[in-house]
């Protein structure tokens, strides 16, 4: 029995729905998209309820609309706007002498509680990149191995509350409920990196409308991952100062002439800021100058980034980049020059069954990300938002008609299908009536027996 499973990016220029059906063995088919302008939202964060839920709405009832089905909740993606990650350890004694994943959840959850997180913030995800078995490091998988002791260090992020608490209000007011949340650059390295460049390590960038998502894999783990808030629209915004042009304008000379190769000396008519009837010329050796110099300010920023994680020497496969921004002609070539010696590739969403044709682009990687984490569990272990550990091994096909909240970890009372709550009723009569028969025989015999004596 498959189900069906809605995601929704919530990013700072658009935001995608997306609507997959999962089938048992977790094969994903996308059967409906919707994708609208985002409003109410600056550099990924929530700025007006109303608005972002406007257009939440918008693009949910779009992707409705094309697939046909009616669903409820869930999983959005969260910018790295106002996000914290450290880094902490804990350890537990096994007294079966035998890892079970009780152990591991009892582990993983000792070391969360151990991270000194602020009060105002609350987990988004924690990662565990180093299991330790006694004295036996980097340890992949310790499910049924025999030990006295497991040590795990795990990479948690966190968000600020407020942050966390708009994006599912904006969500809920659009009439959806918030399943999980998901990280935008964790769910971008989902949909793009293949597994030898999780193994070998790799910096993902997710470079958006106003934002650049950064997060690098170290040993198959998310390790590190940081917020740049510079995206496309600032070059726009360059280009409209720049040249003294209305905002559409630069925009469309951005998407037309936009290149970081070698500059043209054609000249191009534009209107002048204030006064449409205007024109004036520009030459585009002087577009190409603007956009180069925030394309490059913005690539030699994300290199800090890679030289402040101190991982740069373990990102074996290099910098993948997506989103957006990244398609912007010659910024391969100049990433290149960026990052010295790292190696650099342009990266689009991995191939699925039914994949519009409209969501092939790198702009949608995060959105397709978000589908693969419904599908099944992306990492070994991890701690999601709703504080349940999701893990390679668990069985979720057993649960297509699930109850997310026991799914995750909130009890609720067991459901019972009709068919049961009849046959409850009828043995509840039954009783019943077994009970006043049986009152009805003890009076009986009382009233003979006073009658009697």
């Amino acid at each position: 029995m498959s189900r069906t499973v809605l995601a929704i990016d919530i990013g700072s220029t658009k935001i995608c729905a997306i609507i997959a059906q999962i089938d048992d063995d977790n094969s994903i088919s996308i059967i409906g998209e919707g994708t609208t302008k985002a409003q109410g939202l600056r550099k990924g964060s929530i700025t007006n309820i109303e608005l972002a839920a406007r257009s939440i709405r918008t693009a949910v009832e779009d992707a409705k609309r094309v697939s046909g089905s009616d669903v409820k909740k869930a999983i959005v993606s969260i910018s790295g706007a106002y996000t914290k990650s450290l880094n902490s350890n804990g350890i537990v004694n096994i007294q079966s002498k035998e890892i079970s994943l009780k152990e591991i959840e009892r582990v993983m959850h000792t070391s969360l509680y151990n991270a000194n997180i602020p009060n105002e913030y609350e987990v988004l995800h924690a990662l565990p990149y180093n299991f330790k078995v006694d004295d036996q490091d980097f340890i992949e998988d310790p499910l049924g191995m025999n030990a006295s002791r497991l040590e795990v260090d795990t990479h948690i992020i966190t968000t600020q509350k407020s942050n966390l608490n708009n994006l599912k209000k904006a969500v809920n007011a659009a009439g959806v409920e918030v399943e999980n949340v998901v990280l935008t650059s964790y769910a971008s390295s989902i949909a793009t990196l293949n597994s030898d460049e999780k193994e070998l390590g790799a910096a993902i960038i997710d470079m958006g409308g106003n934002t650049c998502n950064i997060a690098i894999y170290s040993g198959n783990s998310l390790r590190y991952n940081d917020f740049l808030g510079v995206g496309s629209n600032h070059v726009t915004s360059d280009l409209s100062m720049a040249l003294h042009t209305p905002l559409h304008d630069a925009d469309n000379v951005k998407l037309h002439y936009g290149s970081l190769l070698a500059p043209s000396s054609d000249l191009i008519e534009l209107p002048v800021i204030g006064d449409v009837t205007t024109m004036h010329e520009v030459s585009l050796e002087v577009v190409n100058n603007v956009i180069f110099a925030r394309v490059e300010e913005t690539l030699m920023i994300l290199a800090q980034f890679i030289e402040k994680s101190g991982l740069k020497d373990q990102i074996g496969a290099g910098v993948i980049l997506t989103g957006g921004f990244s398609k912007m002609d010659g910024i391969r070539e100049l990433a290149v020059a960026t990052f010295g010696s790292l190696p650099v590739r342009l990266a689009k969403p991995v191939k699925m069954s039914g994949l519009f044709e409209s969501l092939k682009g790198a702009e949608f990687s995060s959105a397709i990300g978000l589908v693969i984490y419904s599908g099944s569990p992306y990492t070994p272990y991890e701690i999601d938002v709703n504080k349940r550990v999701r893990h390679t091994n668990e069985d979720r096909s057993s649960n297509n008609s699930v109850n997310f909240k026991e799914h995750y970890g909130i009890p609720v009372a067991p459901s019972i299908s009709v068919d049961e709550q009849e046959e409850k009723m009828v043995s509840l009569e039954v009783s019943k009536e077994k009970k006043s028969d049986e009152a009805s025989s003890v009076s009986k015999f009382w009233n003979w027996a006073t009658q009697l004596f």
